[in-house]
């Protein structure tokens, strides 16, 4: 058991019975306090108490769906940590529980190990606190990074807790291109990031071009440099 994890209280969001027996041994295991529901409309109200430091949701629930659950605790809640667990796995999948808020995307069947290294990495990151300016502007864009909100042109933008810690990293070291592994490592809080198989920044830097830019299929701020990493620019090129 980690004495560090009494103090968090996980929400699991699981209608197999099973699977969720099995998570909460698991979580319990490791020091963690677990609070179990079957259905998506409880796992709403139990995700919207404040009470949790971590939301672990499966997709397809009873009652409410999980993509359904986790945009309604995002209209809320930016700042909980939501990781999915879920069967459904296609791009789609991944990309539409990314859009709703979610801040990593775990298919099942999943290995304990990586589970584990997944909800740490999750955590560890949710306590750190960036440093460095609270806004900025490139171009036409205009992003507060406290308020998860900016403005394109007159257009009004909100973003996710990820989406924010994304550009807030590249913000802050805006002079250089930053490796894939580097922004695993941290904004997601992933060691050994070099090892680490997920789409999950690809995901995200797809969604924030469709934010930022005014024609996301050509990038002028939010610009890849190939074999390098992503560079966020103060003017458009």
């Amino acid at each position: 058991m980690d004495r560090k994890n009494s103090s968090i209280t996980i929400l699991i969001i699981e209608d197999e019975i099973a699977i969720a027996e099995g998570l909460v041994d698991l979580l319990e295991f490791q020091g963690f306090h677990v609070k179990h529901v079957a259905d998506g409309i409880s796992g709403l109200s139990e995700g919207l108490s404040g009470k949790y430091g971590l939301i672990l949701l499966d997709l397809m629930l009873p009652g409410m769906d999980g993509f359904t659950v986790c945009d309604k605790i995002r209209e809320q809640d930016k700042d909980v940590p939501i990781i999915i667990l879920s069967a459904k796995n296609t791009d789609k999948d991944i990309i539409d529980g990314l859009k709703y808020g979610a801040d990593d995307y775990v298919p099942k069947p999943f290995a304990v190990p990586m589970l584990l290294a997944r909800i740490e990495a999750v955590l560890r990151r949710s306590f750190q606190s960036m440093e460095g300016d609270s806004k900025f502007t490139a171009g036409n864009l205009r992003v507060n990074f406290r308020e998860y909100s900016g403005l394109r042109g007159a257009e009004k933008l909100s973003f996710t807790r990820k989406e924010i810690e994304i550009l807030e990293y590249l913000w802050n070291n805006r002079d250089r291109a930053v490796p894939r592994s580097e922004l695993l490592n941290k904004v997601w809080g992933y060691e050994n990031a070099e090892t680490v198989d997920t789409r999950t920044v690809d995901i995200h830097i797809t969604k924030l071009r469709k934010k930022i830019e005014d024609d996301p299929s050509h990038p002028r701020l939010l610009v890849t440099f190939r074999g390098e990493g992503y560079q966020l620019r103060e003017t458009p090129d």
